[in-house]
């Protein structure tokens, strides 16, 4: 090969070079541009329902081998989580967490329009019907609004809506007025008189909804005296909240502040925080109050700004564990705070972006990082969330949840992004 020919050579490889590295480089900032505008909604919908039907696969296997009743002989009927050999655990009607299966179902179905969404939807919603007479739990809110309450919003069906306002009143039964909320819990009488807790701020979203369909004020006015009494109890200088605040039920008056399921009474324990956010951010959506959109924005900036959050926003069960000493993240924590972040940066202009890009990184991570396997985990969405790591319950498995709560966020984020390319 003489001179000038190996340049023309030379020159045609470099040019080869050049064009195959400006390919990758256009690839790569294509792939990082869809990363920073976080994951892609129809690919993950897709992959949620795969895992979702294989769920509700697995549940009726359970069912139909004849093992569908509990220690206490209630039915089972729902999945929640995954049991400790890996083998799925399903859960009566009862149980707090029964709505969000339902729930998830229906989420599925008002993405895609499919009618065998629908149908399953129905389905599992229908067996909770019953519990719309239950005066001894403060979790309606949760069971029966994440079922019936979407399966309404979607669908329109009077059945769905008499069960809701049922739901509604037996709800309102565990208000007291001279302590001014919602009692949470009825055991461990021997620890507390009144136990209320943040999780229950979830379900005033139930009580606001009755006020509004049936035009009386009990509901709406209950929910919002349970929210101005929490803000003032629950929480620190910080804004950081307590788990548990125990009342006086004579005087009205605080007995105890503890945070039952953290890492003490005064750590931050991550779920109870994404509780307080979610739940002051839904308040004032429905009551325009400010009080409690200045309190959600401020555990917002709390949340997001605590040296212990991990890069990848998914945190670990309690703000005040020590980092890298193998604690458990909580997914599910980070699943409650992306959805509520979506909708709290609507209420705020000039904090609208960063809370988006917050949420949507958190949400990416969940997808990257978090989920399960195809085909993985009998079915769940995602892995890796905490219950009560106090007790050794619900330890670094799937929850039923943090599923619902993904898939919520992932919805509101694409409504966002349709509203901002318009």
């Amino acid at each position: 090969m003489n001179a000038k020919t190996r340049l023309v050579f030379l020159t045609g490889k470099r040019s080869f070079i050049l064009i195959v590295w400006m390919f990758i480089c256009l690839f790569a900032s294509s792939c990082s541009m869809k990363k920073n505008n976080g994951p892609d909604f129809s690919e993950l919908v897709t992959f949620s329902g795969q895992q979702l039907e294989l769920l509700a696969e697995n549940t009726e296997k359970i069912l139909e081998s004849g093992n569908n009743v509990n220690r206490q002989g209630r039915l089972l009927v729902v999945p929640r989580n995954l049991n400790e050999d890996g083998t799925l655990r399903l859960i009566p009607s009862r149980d707090w967490v029964s709505g969000f299966f339902p729930g998830s179902l229906w989420l599925m179905y008002q993405y895609t329009g499919l009618p065998r969404w629908k149908s399953l939807a129905e389905k599992y919603t229908l067996r909770l019907e019953n519990e719309k007479y239950t005066t001894t739990t403060h979790d309606l809110g949760f069971m029966m609004g994440c079922s019936f309450g979407k399966g309404y919003e979607l669908t329109g069906n009077p059945a769905y809506r008499d069960v809701l306002i049922q739901s509604a009143r037996s709800l309102i039964t565990r208000y007291n007025p001279v302590v001014g909320a919602i009692r949470s819990w009825d055991h461990n009488s021997d620890k507390w008189q009144y136990p209320v807790i943040i999780d229950n701020m979830m379900n005033l979203e139930l009580l606001f909804w009755a006020s509004r369909v049936t035009g009386d004020p009990i509901f709406s006015e209950i929910a919002v005296k349970h929210a101005q009494t929490s803000l003032a109890s629950h929480y620190r200088n910080d804004f950081s909240s307590y788990h548990v605040i125990d009342f006086d039920t004579i005087t009205g008056e605080i007995r105890n502040k503890h945070t039952h399921q953290g890492l003490h009474h005064e750590s931050a324990w991550a779920r109870g925080q994404a509780w307080g956010l979610y739940g002051f951010t839904m308040t004032y959506r429905e009551t325009g109050m400010a009080e409690f959109l200045n309190i959600a924005e401020r555990i917002a900036d709390f949340y997001l700004s605590h040296p212990n959050l991990p890069e990848d926003l998914i945190p670990y069960w309690d703000f005040n564990v020590e980092p890298g000493q193998g604690e458990p993240r909580d997914v599910s924590a980070a699943a409650i705070t992306a959805s509520a972040l979506f909708e709290l940066g609507s209420f705020i202009p000039g904090k609208k972006q960063f809370y988006h890009e917050k949420a949507s990184a958190m949400l990416a991570s969940m997808a990257n990082k978090y989920r399960s396997a195809p085909g993985g985990n009998q079915g769940f969405i995602l892995a890796h969330s905490t219950g009560h790591k106090p007790h050794n319950s619900e330890v670094d498995v799937p929850i039923m949840y943090a599923d619902y709560y993904f898939l919520e966020a992932l919805g509101r984020k694409n409504n966002l992004d349709k509203s901002n390319n318009n």
